[in-house]
């Protein structure tokens, strides 16, 4: 196991500002805004507020999906919020989403705005609201929010935990790695098991449900994130692949992953979205490459 010394909790943690990891300077304890910002606000009822991170991946796809289908009033505008740089405790985000995680999604065609915070959330709030990606059957709707909060429940093992570990932490840890490789292949289990005679994860139709475990599953066993193919032998799970590629060929899908993307070949990304043109229009002027 690892060679690291034993570790003995004390009787009262504190935090130590200086714990290391990629993401330390953001991590806290505590909650509210650290300063004031006021968000921006854009031409169209729907104003997001996010970054292409895998749970503000599954938002972004959601609006294309629903501006392909012809529903005019899910033009948005895409706001960027640079996490590593603390823009979520702004005073303005943090009136839109108090627990500041991206996405946060402000509705202005409501009589009074509506805020929605959480990805699975505001991925459900959208599909009542345009009638789309939501089976309207009991059975079909009750397997579909299962799957839906089935991600919600799983991908921190694979994000916070996997992830962390294995990508971020500024040590390695056997046993954590070990803890969590070993649940995350479970969960793609999970998954090549249902989709070994289903097309998509909830059934024949494609739902909101494959838009929150794509960004995270399918992303995982295409390479797009952590690069822990070869290590978790996601080749294992051929009807995960399957199921990934036939998602990833969607063109919303693949708008979708570009739009707040401050990350990867200049090509695939779009800082903020306004309107449909911006994907056609994009130039380094546009491309606010972060600081």
């Amino acid at each position: 196991m690892s060679d690291l010394p034993a570790y003995t909790p004390p009787k009262v943690w504190t935090w130590d500002k200086a714990n290391g990891g990629q993401f330390a300077n953001i991590n806290r304890p505590i909650a509210g805004p650290t300063h004031d910002a006021a968000l921006p606000r854009g031409k169209h009822p729907l104003q997001l507020y996010s970054l292409a991170t895998p749970n503000g991946v599954k938002v972004t796809v959601m609006l294309e999906e629903l501006l392909a289908l012809g529903s005019t009033g899910a033009e948005y505008d895409a706001w960027l919020i640079r996490i590593n740089q603390g823009d979520q405790f702004g005073s303005g985000f943090v009136e839109v989403n108090p627990n500041s995680k991206i996405p946060a999604l402000m509705d202005y065609s409501t009589p009074e705005p509506t805020r929605v915070f959480e990805s699975g959330s505001i991925l459900l709030y959208l599909a009542e609201k345009f009638g789309a990606f939501l089976p309207s059957n009991p059975s079909q709707r009750a397997e579909c929010l299962s799957w839906l909060f089935w991600q919600m429940g799983s991908a921190p093992y694979l994000g916070g935990g996997f992830g962390h570990f294995y990508a971020y932490a500024p040590s390695k840890i056997e046993y954590a790695i070990d803890r969590f490789a070993m649940e995350v292949k479970r969960q793609l289990d999970v998954l090549n098991r249902r989709l070994a005679d289903h097309a998509y994860v909830s059934g024949d139709d494609y739902t909101i449900a494959d838009m929150a475990i794509w960004p995270w599953y399918g992303a995982l066993v295409k390479g797009l994130v952590y690069e822990a193919g070869e290590f978790l032998q996601v080749h294992e799970y051929a009807h995960v692949m399957r199921w990934a590629d036939d998602i990833g060929q969607r063109p919303a899908v693949q708008r979708g992953r570009m739009v707040n993307r401050v990350t990867g070949p200049l090509d695939s990304q779009l800082h903020e979205r306004h309107d449909a043109s911006d994907f056609d229009n994009r130039t380094q002027d546009k491309l606010q490459v972060s600081k």
